[in-house]
C-alpha cells in the first residue's frame, strides 16, 4: 500500500485568525488505538493469509479452471484489503505528527512486516502473466465474475515483457524497505525538520509558513520568505542532491534489467497510458507557454506596475485584491452549495467528511505539508488532509481534495482492484470539484475587481495545474536523462531546474540568486517519479469535461457519476467515450488550453 502524495504545492495560502474550529481525523474506522487487539489480528491474519496463499497457488495458476482462478483472485483482493488498511493507519498517524519518532517507527515496522508477509505473493503476477493468452480468454469467456477483473489482468500483464526472474522479482520486493522507500522517508523526515528565519517574522517557520508567505499582500516578506528558502535549501543541497541522484540511478538500474525502453515507461504503463497521448499533451502544453503563461505574467507585471516579476510575485495577490480570510464554516458551506448546485447526490456524497471526521484541516507542527485525498481501503472511506489557513485558494484546495474524496467513494463499489483510478484520470473528479466551486464564485462576484482577481487566481492555480507541473514533468525527463551519463552535481541540477523554469514562465520574470535550487522540496520528483504529467492531464481533461457540460450535453450529470463509479475498471478512452471526447486525438489538448487562453482574454479585455 503506498502512501498518498500531496498535490502539488502552489506556495499558497497565508496565516490568518478567525477560522473557527478546524476538524481533525478520527481514524478509529480504521483501528482505534496502534495497540488494538484487532490491529494484532489482522497483522497476525495477513501473516498466515499470505503463507497459506503461496502454498495453495504457487506453481499451479496453469491448472486452475475458471472458478477456482476466482477463487484465488479473491483471496489474493481480501489480502490487499487488510494490508492497505493496516498500512493506511500507519501512514495517515504518520503525516499527522512526521516528527514524532514513535509514529514513524510504528509506520516503518509496519511496513517492515508487511513487505516480509507479502514476499511469497510475488509470484502471483509473475505466475499469472506466464499463462497462455488463449487459456486466459477461454477461462474469461466461461465466468462473468472472473471477467470482471480483466481490466486488473491487461494492466498486470502490461509489465509481461519487463518481469524479471521470480527469485530476483523476489529480491528487489525485499530490498524495497531499504531502497527507494527508505530515500523517500529520509526526504520526507528532512523536510518536516527544517526551519526558515525569515526576516520581520517573530520566530522561526517550518517550510509550510514559510510558502504560504509567498502570498502574503506585502511585497517585503514574500522577498523574505524566497530568500528564507533559498538560504536554507542551499545548506541542504547536497543531501537533496544525493537523494535525486541515488533514486534515479536506482531507477536507471532497475529500468535496464527490465528493459523499459525509457524512465518513463513504468509510469506511463502503471497510469495506463499510451505515451504517445502523454507526449502530445506535453507537446501541446509547451507550445502554448507564450499564449498563456507568458502572456499572463507580462499582463501581472503591469498590474503590480513592475517592468520584470520576481519569483516572490508569482503567486503574489493583485493590488485590488482585498486580502479576506474564509473561515472554516464558510468554506464548507461554500463548496458543499457548489457541489451541490451542480447535483444534490454530490453534495451527499461530501457530506460525510465534513461530520464523521474524515478531514483533518489545521497546520500543527510535525504535519505534512500540501494536501492530499487517501482512499484507504474500499471497505473503509478516504481521508483528506490540508493545511487550511483561510485564504480563499484554500477553498479551492478543500474542493479539490473534496472532489477526490467523492470520486473514491464512489469508486469503492468496484472493489479493491479494480476501484484504484490511474493517475491521468485520478485527477478528474478533484479538478471538476474546483471549477464547480469556482464557476459559483464567479457567477456571484458583485464588482468587475471581484471578477478580475477570481478570473486571475483561476488562471494562476491552471498555471500551476498544467504549465509548470509539465515544466516539471521536463525537469524530470531532463534529471533522468543525465543522471544516465553519470553522477550529477547540485549546480547540474540546478542548471536544470533553471533551463525549464525560464522557459516555461517566461521573459516577463527575472530570477534572484537561489531560486536554482528550489527544485529541491517537491515531493513529487522523489516520491513518484513522472506522477506530475497526471494533473496537467486532468486540468486539459477536465476542462474539455466543462466545456461539454456547460453546452448542455444531455445526462452530462448522470454519464459524469457512471464516469466516477468505474474507478479503474474501464480505459480513458471508454470512459470519455460517452462525452464525445479522445484523448488520444492532438486537438483535445488544445480545447482544454484554449478555455485558459479565453480567460486570459477576458482579463485582457478588462484592460480596456
Amino acid at each position: 500500500m503506498t502512501l498518498p502524495l500531496p498535490r502539488p504545492v502552489f506556495d499558497a495560502n497565508a496565516t490568518g485568525g478567525g477560522l473557527g474550529k478546524l476538524p481533525d481525523w478520527d481514524l478509529t474506522d480504521l483501528y482505534a488505538a496502534p495497540d488494538a487487539p484487532e490491529f494484532a489480528r489482522d497483522m497476525a491474519w495477513l501473516e498466515k493469509a499470505c503463507a497459506d496463499f503461496a502454498a495453495q497457488y504457487e506453481g499451479k495458476l496453469a491448472s486452475l479452471d475458471a472458478a477456482g482462478l476466482l477463487v484465488c483472485v479473491l483471496a489474493y483482493e481480501q489480502i490487499d484489503v487488510v494490508a492497505g488498511r493496516i498500512m493506511s493507519f500507519a501512514g495517515l498517524r504518520y503525516y499527522q505528527n512526521t516528527m514524532d519518532s514513535d509514529r514513524a517507527k510504528f509506520m516503518a515496522d509496519a511496513q517492515d512486516r508487511i513487505t516480509t508477509f507479502t514476499t511469497p505473493l510475488v509470484f502471483f503476477s509473475l505466475e499469472f502473466n506466464r499463462l497462455d493468452e488463449g487459456h486466459l480468454t477461454g477461462l474469461l469467456a466461461q465466468n462473468a465474475d472472473l471477467a470482471r477483473y480483466k481490466p486488473v489482468f491487461d494492466r498486470m500483464r502490461a509489465m509481461r515483457p519487463y518481469q524479471l526472474s521470480d527469485e530476483l522479482e523476489k529480491f528487489l520486493h525485499d530490498n524495497s524497505v531499504v531502497g527507494a522507500s527508505a530515500w523517500n522517508k529520509l526526504f520526507d523526515e528532512t523536510m518536516a525538520g527544517l526551519m526558515f528565519t525569515v526576516a520581520g517574522e517573530e520566530e522561526e517557520l517550518n517550510l509550510e509558513a514559510t510558502l504560504n508567505l509567498l502570498t502574503d499582500t506585502d511585497r517585503a516578506k514574500r522577498e523574505a520568505a524566497a530568500r528564507a528558502l533559498a538560504v536554507v535549501f542551499d545548506k541542504n543541497i547536497k543531501l537533496f542532491s544525493r537523494v535525486h541522484n541515488t533514486l534515479a540511478k536506482e531507477k536507471e538500474v532497475e529500468d535496464r534489467w527490465r528493459k523499459m525502453p525509457t524512465p518513463q515507461t513504468g509510469r506511463h504503463l502503471s497510469n495506463h497510458v499510451e505515451p504517445e497521448v502523454v507526449e502530445a499533451l506535453r507537446n501541446a502544453v509547451v507550445a502554448a507557454y507564450p499564449k498563456l503563461s507568458h502572456r499572463y505574467y507580462r499582463l501581472k507585471a503591469k498590474w503590480m506596475g513592475l517592468d520584470k516579476l520576481q519569483v516572490w510575485d508569482r503567486n503574489a495577490p493583485l493590488p485590488i485584491e482585498t486580502p479576506k480570510t474564509v473561515d472554516w464554516d464558510t468554506a464548507t458551506a461554500m463548496v458543499l452549495e457548489a457541489y451541490g448546485a451542480f447535483d444534490p447526490k454530490m453534495a451527499d456524497l461530501a457530506k460525510p467528511f465534513f461530520e464523521k471526521g474524515w478531514i483533518d484541516a489545521g497546520v500543527k507542527p510535525g504535519k505534512a505539508p500540501g494536501a492530499f485525498a487517501h482512499p484507504t481501503v474500499t471497505a473503509v472511506h478516504p481521508y483528506v488532509m490540508l493545511n487550511y489557513l483561510g485564504k480563499p485558494r484554500d477553498v479551492m484546495t478543500l474542493a479539490h481534495e473534496l472532489g477526490h474524496g467523492v470520486h473514491q467513494v464512489l469508486a469503492a463499489g468496484q472493489g479493491e482492484l479494480l476501484s484504484s483510478t490511474p493517475l491521468t484520470l485520478a485527477e478528474t473528479a478533484s479538478v471538476f470539484g474546483e471549477m464547480l466551486t469556482f464557476r459559483k464564485l464567479l457567477d456571484g462576484a458583485k464588482s468587475k475587481a471581484e471578477r478580475k482577481t477570481l478570473l486571475a487566481g483561476k488562471v494562476e492555480d491552471m498555471i500551476n495545474t498544467v504549465v509548470r507541473q509539465i515544466a516539471f514533468y521536463d525537469f524530470e525527463c531532463k534529471l533522468h536523462a543525465a543522471r544516465r551519463e553519470g553522477e550529477l552535481t547540485p549546480d547540474d541540477i540546478n542548471a536544470l531546474w533553471m533551463s525549464v523554469q525560464a522557459q516555461s514562465l517566461g521573459d516577463a520574470f527575472e530570477f534572484m540568486d537561489g531560486y536554482e535550487t528550489f527544485w529541491a522540496y517537491i515531493p513529487h520528483f522523489v516520491h513518484s517519479p513522472f506522477y506530475v504529467y497526471a494533473y496537467a492531464f486532468g486540468d486539459g481533461l477536465v476542462n474539455a469535461l466543462y466545456a461539454a457540460y456547460a453546452d448542455g450535453l444531455p445526462d452530462f450529470e448522470a454519464k459524469y457519476f457512471e464516469m466516477l463509479k468505474a474507478g479503474g475498471s474501464k480505459h480513458h478512452k471508454e470512459l470519455l467515450a460517452p462525452f464525445g471526447l479522445d484523448a488520444s486525438d492532438p486537438k483535445f489538448w488544445d480545447k482544454g488550453l484554449s478555455m485558459i487562453a479565453g480567460f486570459i482574454d477576458e482579463l485582457e479585455a478588462m484592460e480596456g
